[in-house]
């Protein structure tokens, strides 16, 4: 036998063949993705959107339904500005994409790359929702809307630079109140229309009274009639968040007067046409002038007449005056020479009545009265200089015993040294008192003296000159003409002497005190029997 044809060990047998081999669920996944993709690369879809969720990164993911199946869709980032409508719950609409799968989850998905709106019921459905979430937050309060000023200088319109609006509007003002207008373009159809709009109110919201273009007085935005779908870029909620926020009064006038929009709504005024709405920002010139003329001429009339009237009145008055006016200041006059008249003999009677009552007081005093008062300051002086010694010595007492306390625990050295200094104080306290106490004795001494010299004056028993004391024949001292009578015997005791007297009945009044001989003898006065109302 050949060497070729020699075999060690057993042969290997073949693998069998599979027809069907096995495939990875990665690989699964993909082929049917490729296959999506393939058959549905282009499709639309008519449905209602749920579940709408807008993610940090940009994404927005949603989810498609109708009656029967619901189907997951996503709106790529770079996606979503194109989109016709923005995505919300409840909006049925019409999306364009492809169909996919995501083979995380082992589902089916839609890449939507356009969607609009399945007809204009819808729109309008998204409109009134948006419209009650707005109204909800208050941005349609009439209370929050600026009043539109009387005479604008400066006007700015947003609006298409082309077409018949800004025409009409620049007529219409030109007309009516010449002022400036700026002008700001924008689109006012399609996708870029609402974020230049938007645009141009900021912008002119962020102008400056001093700057190189003027801040305009109020804003008009303008646009002609149209479909819903080509005014719809005016009820983008973007826009009407900026129309409320601005600081300048905004005019609405976008379409005809049927057409309302969502800014008609967060507006300070509505106008129904764009040429209403110039005639909303200014006032007739023409009319404004025919008015101040007419106040001028009124005013005119009324001065003349109030200047008429007041010629009257002073007529009026000037014939009740009298013919001279001396006549005005007689009466007063009259009336001052009355009362100058009765002014000496009123000093006269008030002079006596004073010196009545000093004497009726002087008789009152009696030298027991300021003896007594000088005993009882006598006594109050000797027990206060007594308190005076004691408290001294039971303070002298108190500073020992604390000093023989303190010493006890101290050294004697600064013992003897604060002993020194008690000493030199209490030594200084008690020459300080040596020397008070005399000077005190000495004025309330020279206060009793002046007291008793006080006293010696008004003693009626020692009369001053030009004064008498009046005594009865048992000697007692008379104070009144009540307790004198006719006949009655008395006696008058001046300060040199005493006389005899006889009261002999008569009335009389006390006599005018008689000049001295220096003075020259006053010019007798008419005297009144009554003082008047003078005093």
């Amino acid at each position: 036998m050949s060497d070729d044809y020699v075999f060690e060990g057993p042969a290997e047998v073949p693998a069998p063949r599979d027809n069907n081999p096995p495939l990875s669920i990665s690989e699964l996944s993909f082929a049917l993705k490729r296959t999506l993709e393939d058959r549905f690369g282009h499709v639309r879809l008519r449905g209602e959107i749920s579940k709408v969720n807008r993610h940090a990164s940009g994404h927005i993911y949603l989810t498609l339904k109708d009656d029967k199946s619901a189907i997951d869709g996503v709106v790529w980032k770079g996606s979503t500005r194109g989109l016709g409508v923005q995505p919300e719950a409840g909006l049925e609409v019409i999306v364009t994409g492809k169909i996919t799968s995501y083979p995380a989850r082992s589902s089916y998905q839609i890449v939507i790359e356009s969607m609009e709106a399945a007809g204009a019921g819808a729109l309008l459905a998204q409109l009134e929702r948006l419209k009650v979430r707005l109204r909800e937050e208050g941005l349609f309060e009439p209370g929050r809307k600026t009043p539109l000023p009387a005479f604008p200088a400066v006007i700015g319109v947003i609006t298409s630079p082309t077409g018949a609006v800004i025409r009409d509007v620049l007529h219409r003002i030109a007309e009516r109140w010449p002022c400036r207008v700026i002008v700001w373009p924008v689109v006012v159809q399609g996708e870029a229309a609402c974020g230049q709009v938007s645009h141009a109110i900021r912008g002119f919201d962020s102008l400056t009274g001093d700057g190189p273009v003027p801040r305009p007085d109020l804003l008009i935005v303008a646009r002609g009639g149209g479909s819903v779908e080509d005014l719809w870029c005016f009820n983008d909620e973007g826009l009407a968040r900026t129309v409320a926020a601005a600081r300048i009064p905004i005019i609405s006038a976008v379409g005809h007067e049927t057409d309302t929009t969502l800014i008609d709504f967060v507006s300070d005024r509505r106008a129904p046409t764009p040429t209403g709405a110039a005639e909303m920002a200014t006032p007739v010139l023409a009319d404004l002038r025919y008015a101040v003329a007419d106040m001028d001429r009124r005013m005119v009339q009324a001065g003349g007449r109030l200047i008429e009237d007041r010629r009257t009145r002073l007529r009026a008055v000037a014939r009740g005056l009298p013919a001279r006016p001396e006549d005005l200041l007689a009466l007063a006059q009259q009336r001052l020479d009355h009362v100058s008249s009765r002014l000496g003999s009123g000093l006269q009677r008030n002079v006596a009545l004073h010196e009545r009552h000093l004497a009726v007081t002087g008789g009152k005093l009696s030298p027991n009265l300021l003896r007594a008062r000088i005993e009882r300051g006598q006594d109050r002086l000797r027990g206060a200089g007594d308190r005076l010694g004691s408290a001294l010595q039971a303070g002298v007492a108190r500073g020992e015993r604390r000093l023989l306390q303190v010493a006890a625990r101290l050294s004697p050295a600064p013992l003897h040294r604060r002993l020194d200094q008690r000493e030199a104080r209490l030594l200084a306290t008690t020459t300080r008192l040596d020397a008070v106490l005399p000077r005190r004795l000495e004025r309330d001494a020279d206060r009793l003296a002046a007291l008793s010299r006080a006293l010696a004056t008004l003693d009626p028993g020692r009369p001053k000159p030009g004064f008498a004391r009046i005594e009865d024949a048992d000697g007692g001292w008379i104070t009144s003409a009540a307790a004198l009578e006719t006949g009655q015997a008395v006696r008058l005791v001046f300060g040199d002497g005493a006389r005899p007297a006889v009261i002999d009945g008569a009335d009389s009044r006390p006599a005018s005190p008689r000049p001295s001989a220096a003075r020259p003898a006053p010019r007798p006065r008419a005297t009144a029997t009554d003082q008047g109302d003078l005093f």
